[in-house]
């Protein structure tokens, strides 16, 4: 422990020296012979974070190591998520019996250690080897694993991209893919967050049994003069006057839109559905009385949407929706003592207006994927009340225990979080949903 303590120390004192360092005084093929040295340096220390990341023990930590490493980092739980399946894959391996196995990418991991590869280049390698078909055995793979390590460490990320996408074709000529490879490959992901307009881009990964379904519907309601909401009554059903078609300016891609829309907005609300998190499944928005009033501003979602206050109101004239309507200076408050175990539908509704999402420290879970949390515990004799309850997600919930964190609310309402003793987690509340807060009043 105190050679790798002196190692650390050594290496923040030579980044003093260098961030200090007077570099006008370097030619520029010096320079970039250093700034060579450099890259691959700053790789090495990757590898090296990657290797401590391996050892962590989640059960000693107290929480998710993805978790930990995201609030002490100060780095998103998405990118800690990244660190933690590289070095999975990265790192040596112990079996059950105890024996050092290789990692999951041998020759991939080699390089990684040596400093050769940028993390561009490990993407694609790693997403080439995720999607090598079944039928590709073991001895293959390993031969590609090996290959494209080899070839990353005299190519650019972008040319070793092309590599891949060749030696690709090379293994799999006739493009044989089985359900299996498929199913692998289906996802429907948001890109990041609402645009500055409120729009969002989306990456849909179809098999071909969604594709055919889509079609069928967009086949219907993706025909011109269907669902159009610049109509005052959008044709749903039956079909539209030559009239109504002959008047729609919609490209092909809106229809579309404007198909699934109707699709979603059919179901949301429909008994059938059941409930979630004790709600139908619907839309649950927040808004000040004034926004409502004025048509202007934006409401916020259980999703974490933001929602125009136009859209709201457009949404609400032909759907069921939670609408939780605060007066910019008052509260609603529910009271129910122990009368109820579980929380009250009014009372999710505020609990989804007041706190929008996981209150954990850094945890980003909307509401919608979040659980009641008594700040007393039920069991302890807390009451179901509004001002005791909280929110938390379904891994973070699971933290709070005798001896692990606990939970309180704040004189200001904000529910607090204190981690463990010897926890080197922060603990205290979240303002990722309340961003407004770091907001001047007075506005720019």
């Amino acid at each position: 422990m105190g050679s790798i303590l002196e190692a650390v120390d050594a290496l923040e004192r030579a980044l003093e020296v260098l961030g200090a360092a007077d570099w006008t005084q370097v030619g520029d093929g010096e320079r970039v012979g250093l700034l060579d040295r450099w890259e691959t340096c700053v790789r090495r220390q990757r590898a090296v974070a990657h290797a401590v990341i391996h050892g962590l023990d989640a059960a000693e930590l107290g929480a998710p190591v993805a978790v930990v490493v995201a609030d002490v980092l100060r780095i998103s739980r998405s990118e800690a998520r990244r660190r933690v399946r590289d070095a999975e894959q990265l790192a040596p391996r112990t079996s059950l019996s105890g024996q050092l196995l290789p990692p999951v990418l041998p020759a991939t991991a080699a390089a990684w250690a040596a400093g050769v590869l940028d993390p561009e280049h490990l993407r694609t390698i790693q997403k080439f080897m995720r999607e090598l078909p079944d039928h590709v055995g073991p001895g293959v793979a390993e031969y590609c694993e090996a290959l494209l390590a080899e070839k990353a460490a005299l190519l650019r990320p972008d040319q070793l991209e092309v590599v891949a996408d060749r030696l690709a074709i090379t293994v799999n000529p006739d493009g044989v893919f089985s359900d299996e490879d498929r199913a692998r490959k289906r996802g429907f992901v948001w890109c990041g967050r609402q645009r500055s307009d409120g729009m969002s881009v989306g990456k849909l990964f179809a098999t071909p049994q969604l594709r055919a379904m889509v079609e069928a519907w967009c086949a219907k309601f993706a025909a011109p003069g269907m669902c159009n909401p610049a109509d005052h009554t959008p044709t749903v059903t039956g079909e539209p006057s030559s009239a109504v078609a002959d008047r729609d300016d919609r490209s092909h891609a809106q229809r579309q839109h404007d198909a699934l829309a109707a699709l979603v907005r059919g179901q949301l609300g429909d008994p059938k559905l059941g409930t979630h998190n004790g709600l139908p499944v619907t839309i649950i928005a927040t808004a000040t009385l004034e926004q409502l009033q004025s048509g202007a501003g934006v409401a916020v979602t259980a999703g974490r949407t933001l929602l125009p206050m136009r859209d709201l109101i457009r949404m609400a004239s032909h759907a069921y929706h939670y609408l939780c309507v605060f007066d910019k200076h008052t509260q609603r408050p529910l009271y129910l003592g122990r009368t109820k175990r579980i929380a009250t539908a009014d009372q999710r509704i505020v609990l989804h207006a007041l706190v929008r999402g996981c209150t954990a420290p850094g945890c980003d879970v909307p509401g919608y994927f979040t659980e009641v949390h008594h700040t007393d515990e039920w069991a302890d004799g807390g009451a179901t009340d509004i001002d005791k309850l909280t929110l938390a997600c379904t891994p973070d919930h699971g933290l709070i225990t005798p001896g692990g964190w606990q939970t309180r609310i704040r004189p200001d309402g904000t529910c607090e979080w204190i981690p463990p003793p010897g926890s080197p987690q922060r603990g205290g509340t979240n303002t990722f949903h309340h961003p407004e807060r770091f907001l001047d009043n007075d506005g720019p």
